[in-house]
């Protein structure tokens, strides 16, 4: 079986995670590192990787840093597969890098596995309702779907570790950075999750849902309009395809309807509880649990109950 080469590309962080994802295949493969930034020798030696080359002075949030330091290793060596997080710098990096070697590309990779002695790619797709399952020609971009994998031991030790520096020329320079005020708010990271949508008539009813949340210790999300069009509540509770997407253990959607947008944002949870006055609802066809009520008569009753258990 052909050996193949794989260049992990990231922060320290990134390039850690990315080892979990490639884990499968990794028996079969000899893989380098791409690092930006400037980690401690600990740090780098820690990796699972046969190769370690750190762009010191590549800021990888700039795409422009990043498809440069891509491109000066590119240029001396071969590799089937060079593999990102698909972070919205990475989607336009890796998407310029994939363009310019005339290599294919791919988003939102969740999974690899080897078939035939050939790797093959898993895709979640249509809104997380389908799993597609792709085999590239190398050399290939794989873009990989943030907050799945966790670092592994693939066996591999750091033999090298080389530094390249890059110009830094940039199309775009960013002058100032302003935060947006969080309020705590982690709903990528909550084990429980009430969310709330339309079916809410105003923002003050939200508290209920936020009161149901205190009962049981979850985090308060919401679904598109919530955030984006009324704006009752701040984009760090959005959960969806354009929002947030979470895997908690428990998901209570409380008034949402169910479009695919959202369903893209929650479909990795363990458990879906649909509350909804709608029978026809969209959402009930992906929950666990379903509840036809009016959330006004149900959420009450149900907090009264736990209220009652928690004495």
């Amino acid at each position: 079986m052909r050996v193949l080469k794989i260049l992990l590309a990231g922060r320290i962080s990134e390039v850690a995670e990315l080892t979990g994802f490639i884990a499968p295949i990794s028996s079969t493969a000899d893989i380098h590192a791409l690092i930006f930034g400037k980690p401690g020798e600990d740090e780098i030696r820690s990796l699972s990787v046969s190769k370690a080359i750190v762009a010191e002075n590549a800021d990888p949030s700039y795409a422009d840093d990043v498809v440069e330091a891509l491109k000066a290793v590119l240029g001396k060596e071969v590799y089937d597969y060079i593999v990102l997080v698909a972070t919205r710098i990475n989607k336009e990096a890796g998407a310029r890098v994939a363009q310019t070697i005339g290599a294919p590309a791919i988003t939102e990779a969740i999974g690899v596995r080897l078939e035939d002695g050939s790797p093959v790619f898993i895709r979640s797709v249509m809104a997380g309702k389908a799993i597609s399952k792709e085999t590239l020609s190398s050399p290939a971009v794989i873009m990989v779907a943030p907050g799945r994998n966790k670092p592994v031991d693939t066996g591999k030790r750091v033999g090298e570790i080389q530094r390249i520096s890059i110009s830094g020329k940039r199309s775009v320079e960013i002058i100032e950075r302003k935060g947006k005020e969080r309020k705590g708010v982690r709903v990528e990271d909550a084990e429980i999750i009430v969310s709330v949508g339309r079916g809410f008539k105003s923002k003050e009813d939200l508290s209920m849902a936020f009161k149901l949340a205190e009962l049981i210790g979850a985090q308060v999300g919401c679904s598109r309009p919530i955030a984006a069009d009324l704006k009752w509540l701040s984009e760090e509770h959005w959960i969806g395809l354009s929002g947030k997407k979470v895997r908690p253990k428990l998901y209570i959607a409380i008034g949402i309807s169910g479009q695919p947008q959202h369903l893209a944002g929650i479909m990795d949870s363990k458990i879906i509880v649909a509350i909804n006055k709608d029978p026809g609802a969209p959402i009930f066809k992906y929950s666990d649990y379903g509840v036809v009520e009016d959330l006004y008569v149900f959420i009450p009753k149900l907090m009264e109950k736990l209220s009652t258990r928690q004495k």
